[in-house]
């Protein structure tokens, strides 16, 4: 489940926007992580080590993962749903990463993509476990990546191995099939390469449609800052799917629980919950994330007269635990 969007044009700022699509809940809060953090990959076998060179806004699911963010330098990271995701047996020669700290990963370390995805190609993205609809999974994640140059990336993990698309030709990302044949289906569709009518489920491939098609129709050149990102929430929002509209035969049809957007020129991050009518947004210059600031989190969920901008409502938290690879996730949602 979930949409992920890139949109540039000239004289306005590098914008990317994704919905967070799940059957409930998710407990999301968003953390300012400072620089300097020593983190490692939880694994139980050759983690990667790292000490967090850049300060990031992040997301965070189910008190155990970082699921979106952008860091100070600028560079974004989205994990979505693929269902046809296949981890491979763990190679401990390999330094170990698990799915929970993978975005996070990038944010710590890298200012592009082009770091990123090299660095991609000597590490092991491990699985966490977790219950959808009733059944034991290995959490099927992809991610994408974007940096303040417009590039693009998105990494899926099939028959073991990182398979990558890197270009700022890839502007879209939703769930299965994998970005191949999402690439091969796109065309067949009137206004990007063929003649069939637009589609209007809420299947994945579907929301890939739409949200390329919709990207086309976008001005060319917004009047305002305003204007341009207005224009990428309407395309957005046009991939949501409506509470309430979770199938239970389909896991990449559940209802879109918050979105976010992130202005990778000007690090603003903006964040909603699509249960209520606040829009937030964060402006990174302005969180503590010098080396030695404490961890922040911030709750929209609990202030619910929040809106504009919020980076002073942010306040000191212990930081939340990364999930082991291999191990299940046992947060449950509070009535």
């Amino acid at each position: 489940m979930c949409t992920r969007i890139l949109w540039t044009t000239e004289g306005q700022p590098v914008l990317v926007a994704r919905n967070m699509d799940w059957t409930e809940r998710m407990g999301t809060k968003l953390y300012a992580m400072p620089r300097g953090i020593e983190r490692q990959g939880m694994t139980s076998t050759n983690p990667m080590k790292w000490t967090s060179k850049y300060g990031s806004v992040v997301g965070a699911i189910w008190n155990s993962a970082s699921a979106d963010g952008m860091n100070e330098a600028g560079l974004v990271a989205n994990l979505l749903y693929l269902a046809e995701s296949n981890y491979g047996e763990r190679d401990a020669a390999l330094a170990g990463l698990s799915v929970s700290v993978w975005a996070q990963y990038y944010l710590d370390n890298f200012a592009t993509v082009a770091e990123a995805v090299e660095a991609t190609k000597t590490v092991q993205v491990v699985p966490f476990g977790l219950t959808h609809k009733g059944e034991a999974v290995d959490a099927p994640i992809h991610i994408s990546l974007a940096d303040a140059t417009g590039d693009s990336a998105v990494i899926e993990i099939l028959d073991g191995k990182p398979v990558i698309h890197h270009g700022k030709q890839f502007t879209v990302m939703t769930n299965s099939p994998p970005y191949d044949e999402q690439l091969i289906l796109l065309k067949q569709y009137e206004g990007l390469g063929g003649n069939k009518p637009l589609p209007g489920t809420a299947d994945a491939d579907d929301r890939f449609v739409r949200s390329a098609y919709y990207l086309t129709k976008l001005p060319e050149q917004p009047t305002t800052y305003q204007e341009a990102v207005a224009g990428v929430l309407t395309v957005i929002r046009n991939a949501a799917t409506p509470i309430g509209a979770n199938d239970p035969v389909k896991p990449n049809v559940s209802a879109t629980q918050w979105r976010t957007i992130s202005d990778l020129t000007n690090k603003r991050y903006f964040f909603e919950f699509t249960n209520m009518p606040n829009v937030v947004w964060i402006d990174l210059d302005k969180l503590s994330l010098n080396e030695g600031a404490p961890v922040q989190a911030f709750d929209l969920a609990a202030d619910l007269e929040a809106s504009g901008q919020i980076s002073d409502k942010f306040s000191d938290v212990k930081p939340f635990e990364f999930q082991t690879g291999g191990t299940v996730v046992t947060w449950k949602l509070k009535k």
